[in-house]
């Protein structure tokens, strides 16, 4: 479908002065561009309005659908300011298709792809001079949503949705470099079962991590590393992350990282990873992973680093788990050489500074 967006500018757009104050030290998404892209659909005409409108709240009747039954699903990617001016966003197309997938688990009306990327090709042409410039590590972090708006308290699938999507400038994850994180190993909750929602982006899955996140933060941890439900045993995923491990050194390294099983989310960055790893000569391996293997290699030093990947940090390592025996340090807790190879190859694709040979990049907006 060729889709057609209306423009309203913002009336009261941020002042040229302040907008250059927030893109010099943006943080992560504590501010949001002016303007933001939105579509309806219902059961009688499909999808319609496309819009670009100012940014403001959402107006929902206090009987919508989302506020009961949680019909609610988003995605996140990132847009780059490209060396000759143009903006350009990684894999666009996979989160379209990822995002999709979630609908159709979660029971809601399927977005197509190309309506997915037209609107982020539309914000970002109408909030250009927000995209942070080429060579640096900032980037402009996109969110699509979509919710439930039918009124009405049955127990059943709406037949009204909003897509919506915003915009915010991001600086690095890391600011000052890219920092080991200690994780906490729950054994008491889990994230996502076979045949539930593990595999769907919605906003349930991370309601629920919240209270096992707490649970981390208080043994020092900024994330939790979660196992499956059925055997409380095999590594499945942190709440943000996908996992990798290193296996051994200089020529002879194995990369794991816990197989799609049905509980896990299938990370963009993880299959891009898995893609670049192949290319530095590594071995490939995608399992599954036991915690008692985990803490074992990591203890004799059989798996040399951990790391975890995604959108906003593209690779996170992990310097020690913890858990309710002890603690274990991965190699000498500091960030492992397989792991910022990896990130530096990706984040030079993402920037333009590196041949682009797979063709993940996808230019939104012409320099």
């Amino acid at each position: 479908m060729a889709a057609q967006f209306a423009r309203t500018h913002n009336p009261d757009p941020t002042p040229e002065a302040r907008r250059a104050e927030i893109l010099t030290a943006p943080g992560f998404g504590r501010y949001f561009t002016d303007h933001m892209a939105t579509v309806r659909w219902n059961a009688q005409r499909g999808w319609h309005d496309a819009a670009v409108v100012p940014y403001g709240p959402l107006v929902l009747d206090p009987a919508s659908m989302v506020l009961h039954y949680g019909q609610e699903i988003f995605e996140g990617l990132k847009a780059y300011r490209q060396p000759d001016g143009s903006i350009a966003s990684f894999r666009p197309e996979a989160n379209a298709a990822r995002f999709r997938a979630t609908a159709a688990r979660m029971a809601m009306a399927p977005l197509p792809d190309e309506l997915f990327v037209a609107s982020l090709a539309e914000l970002l042409d109408a909030d250009r001079e927000w995209v942070p410039p080429a060579g640096g590590e900032e980037a402009m972090y996109l969110r699509p949503f979509m919710l439930a708006t039918e009124v009405g308290l049955g127990v059943r699938p709406s037949s009204e949705y909003l897509y919506c999507l915003i915009a915010s400038p991001v600086g690095p994850y890391f600011p000052g470099g890219v920092k080991p994180i200690d994780v906490w190993l729950s054994t008491e909750y889990t994230r996502a079962a076979l045949g539930g929602t593990g595999t769907a982006k919605c906003g349930g899955n991370y309601a629920a991590s919240l209270l096992p996140q707490a649970q981390g933060a208080e043994h020092g941890c900024s994330q939790v590393v979660y196992l499956d439900a059925e055997e409380r045993h095999w590594v499945d995923e942190m709440g943000s992350n996908n996992l990798f491990f290193v296996y051994g050194s200089g020529d002879q390294i194995e990369v794991v990282t816990p197989a799609l099983t049905g509980s896990i989310l299938p990370g963009i960055t993880r299959d891009s990873l898995l893609v670049l790893a192949k290319e530095l000569g590594c071995e490939v391996t995608e399992r599954r992973m036991s915690w008692e293997e985990w803490l074992s290699g990591a203890a004799d030093g059989s798996i040399s680093e951990v790391f975890g990947c995604g959108t906003a940090a593209v690779v996170t390592p992990i310097g020690r788990v913890r858990y309710h025996g002890g603690e274990v340090v991965m190699g000498d807790g500091q960030p492992g050489p397989v792991g910022l190879r990896l990130r530096s190859m990706l984040t030079d694709i993402q920037r333009g500074a590196a041949p682009d040979t797979h063709s993940w990049m996808r230019t939104l907006v012409p320099a």
